[in-house]
C-alpha cells in the first residue's frame, strides 16, 4: 500500500515554496526587476501613501518574489526613501541652472532666470508618468509634515531650499533674507500645486488641461517672478 503520509518538502507552505524570507538565487535576479520594483513602489505610494501600502503589494504590482523587494531594498521606509534618492537627479539640474542664472543672466533676469531654474526641471519632471507620481509623493509629503518624508527631505531638499533663498535674497536686495525664505515657501507652494492639479479643466470650461506645461510653464514663471517683485519692493534694473 502506498505511503500517503506528505514529505516534508510536500508540506512546505507556498510562502516557503516560493523562498520568501531567503536569498532569492541569481536565476532570479533579472537586470529589470529592481527597476520594476522602484517603479511600481513608486506607483503604489503615490495613489495610497506611504502607510497604506505593503511590500507584499509591492512585489505584487512588480511581478517579482516578496523576498526580491527586501533583497534590493530593504524595509518598507528604505524602499520609500529610495525613490527620492533616484529622483535626485533633478534637484542637481535645478542647482546647476541657478548657477548659470547667477553667472550669466543678463540685465534685469536675473530674478525671472533664478525662477526658471527652480521651476522648469520640475515641469520636465511633472511630464513623465513616473515623474508625476514622485511628485504626488513629494506633495503629501511637504503638504502633510509626514514623519517618514522628514529625513530624506532634511537630507535632499533643505540643501536644494538653502540655495535658491539665498540667491533671492542676493538678486532681490530690499528683501532680508527671513523674507526671502517666506517668498520661497510661497513660490513652492504655487509650484507643487500646480504639477499636482486636476482641478483647472474644470475651471477654465474645458479650456486648460492639466499638466500642459507649455501653456502653463511661462504664465508660472511670470507670476511667480512678479509675485517675488511685489513682496519684495525689487527693483527692476
Amino acid at each position: 500500500m502506498p505511503n500517503t503520509k506528505s514529505t516534508p518538502s510536500a508540506r512546505k507552505t507556498p510562502a516557503a515554496r516560493r523562498g520568501v524570507g531567503s536569498q532569492p538565487s541569481a536565476a532570479a535576479l533579472a537586470p529589470n526587476r529592481q527597476q520594476n520594483i522602484l517603479l511600481a513602489a513608486e506607483q503604489l505610494f503615490a495613489a495610497r501613501g506611504f502607510h497604506g501600502v505593503s511590500i507584499r503589494d509591492i512585489a505584487d504590482e512588480a511581478g517579482v518574489p516578496l523576498a526580491l523587494v527586501g533583497y534590493y531594498y530593504g524595509p518598507k521606509l528604505a524602499l520609500y526613501h529610495a525613490i527620492f534618492r533616484e529622483r535626485a537627479g533633478y534637484i542637481h539640474e535645478r542647482l546647476d541652472s541657478l548657477a548659470a542664472a547667477q553667472r550669466d543672466a543678463a540685465p534685469g533676469q536675473l530674478l525671472e532666470d533664478i525662477v526658471k531654474a527652480f521651476v522648469l526641471p520640475v515641469l520636465k519632471v511633472a511630464a513623465q508618468p513616473a515623474g508625476h507620481n514622485f511628485l504626488r509623493i513629494l506633495t503629501r509629503g511637504m503638504n502633510e509634515h509626514l514623519e517618514e518624508d522628514e529625513p530624506v527631505i532634511r537630507e535632499l531638499f533643505d540643501p536644494l531650499a538653502h540655495a535658491f533663498i539665498d540667491a533671492l535674497a542676493a538678486a532681490l536686495p530690499q528683501t532680508t533674507r527671513s523674507q526671502a525664505a517666506w517668498c520661497y515657501q510661497f513660490a513652492l507652494g504655487a509650484l507643487l500645486h500646480h504639477v499636482s492639479d486636476q482641478r483647472i479643466e474644470r475651471l477654465s470650461l474645458g479650456q486648460n488641461q492639466p499638466g500642459d506645461s507649455a501653456s502653463a510653464g511661462p504664465l508660472l514663471v511670470g507670476f511667480i517672478t512678479a509675485g517675488l517683485r511685489g513682496a519684495c519692493a525689487a527693483p527692476t534694473h
